[in-house]
């Protein structure tokens, strides 16, 4: 079966979130978005493990769907038939080899019971209460011990592993291997998340994560966010169908020549973002507004010309050191990908509005309608049937974000980067030949 899903997600429990992250709602956006299985997030935190109890009833093998009395009709009128899993985004800072390390980790398991069991273990450790993803004191490696202690078949997985200051192999906190974070244990790491900066043909230039399945997923703060970056399947509905499919998605595990002629479960694909328009993809200082790519940054040894203080370095600079292969280097075992912008920002700069006004909204909506959900839009519908619907600026913009011809300028110390479209000019053309014919 192929299917597309999304593990990596906070609820309205979580610091900066929005109140419209609850299950009634992350079921009907599924929905929307064309996502089967849907991360919990959050499971740690008591209110939410309280919802997640109350609302949700087994499914399939490991999945859990909203119990009928909780669920709302969508779009097209109908109820959604999304799939939930089990997961949680755990913070964890504390010391090792003479610096401080902040790592965040996704973990996913497969029963109520073992969540139950690894929240009243941390409750003893730390405050699991005060925020959605807990910050812990324990070590990465420690944590690990204890899931797996706790539920063998559980995925543990590094999160946006490139980020600055909260991940693996971060510039700020974190390690140069998988190896120097959990030692004996990296033999239970089966996939890292890619994160909004980096892609994945960035992360097949480390010879080490040969060994490790790509996952990409959205941490989403909203429900418009949810799936902008997410993985398509091909295996059973389930969790071990999903625990298997990553177990056979690395490609040392590949013994086939032909990633596509594989019949065992996999990865078919992921969604990614454009990493330029990640928060970390660049080097730079956000307060003195500069903006350095890897070379740049070299030429000024990392420091801020005019702060004189070092910079924040972000993703490629950080690929970059720990690459054993060149920028082109290609994988024929690993599952291809596509990068996306979601579509109410492409129908937002298409308009020249923004995002959030009603004229996307209708327009969004009239996708949804015709064509079941915003990831068929993006990536199945034609050009021309998008146009029969929203009109050519719209259908222009898509076919654009699918070619990849874009505007960019990269994200850097905490700053989103900016992605166009449209220059005013083009758009008026647009328009113009609209009129004409």
């Amino acid at each position: 079966m192929k299917f597309v899903a999304d593990f990596h997600i906070h609820s309205k429990y979580s610091r900066a979130v929005s109140q419209k992250m609850s299950l009634e709602e992350l079921d009907i956006w599924a929905n929307h978005k064309g996502i089967l299985v849907m991360g919990t997030g959050d499971f740690t935190h008591p209110k939410w493990f309280l919802e997640i109890k109350q609302k949700l009833e087994p499914a399939e093998n490991g999945l859990f769907k909203l119990k009928p009395e909780y669920k709302l009709k969508n779009i097209l009128g109908r109820y959604s038939e999304t799939r939930f899993i089990l997961s949680v985004e755990i913070s964890s800072i504390y010391s090792q080899a003479g610096k401080v390390r902040r790592i965040h980790n996704v973990i996913i398991l497969p029963d109520i019971e073992s969540v139950q069991k690894l929240n009243n273990y941390l409750n003893l450790v730390g405050n699991i209460s005060s925020d959605g993803r807990p910050i812990l004191g324990l070590s990465s490696k420690e944590l690990l011990k204890i899931v797996l202690n706790i539920c063998p078949k559980a995925l543990f997985i590094p999160a946006h592993i490139w980020t600055p200051w909260f991940s693996l192999f971060g510039s700020m906190s974190g390690f140069d291997s998988i190896e120097e974070c959990f030692g004996e244990y990296s033999k239970y790491i089966l996939a890292i998340e890619t994160g909004l900066s980096s892609d994945p043909q960035m992360n097949w230039r480390i010879p080490e994560l040969d060994g490790v399945a790509i996952l990409s997923n959205s941490d989403s703060h909203s429900v418009e966010r949810i799936g902008r970056e997410a993985n398509i399947f091909e295996t059973d509905l389930s969790y071990d169908g999903i625990f298997e499919a990553i177990q056979n998605s690395a490609p040392l595990n590949i013994k086939e020549d032909n990633f596509s002629l594989l019949k065992k479960p996999k990865i078919l694909e992921t969604i990614e973002f454009f990493p330029e328009e990640g928060k970390y993809h660049y080097d730079g200082h956000r307060l003195c507004q500069v903006l350095f790519s890897p070379i740049e940054s070299k030429k000024h040894h990392n420091i801020c010309p005019k702060c004189g203080k070092p910079l924040t370095i972000g993703v490629m600079n950080r690929v970059e050191k720990l690459a054993k292969r060149q920028e082109d280097f290609f994988d024929p075992k690993r599952p291809p990908y596509k990068k996306l912008i979601t579509l109410d920002e492409i129908i937002a700069d298409a308009l020249g509005v923004g995002k959030s006004t009603k004229a996307v909204y209708k327009i969004y909506n009239d996708l949804i309608l015709n064509f079941e959900n915003e990831l068929n839009v993006l990536l199945n519908v034609s050009i021309l049937d998008i146009q029969s619907v929203s009109g050519d600026l719209i259908a222009e913009g898509i076919k654009r974000v699918r070619d990849g011809k874009l505007y960019i300028i990269p994200g850097y110390d905490g700053e989103y980067g900016k992605i166009f479209i449209f220059n005013e000019d083009e758009r008026k053309k647009v328009v113009s030949k609209n009129t004409l014919f």
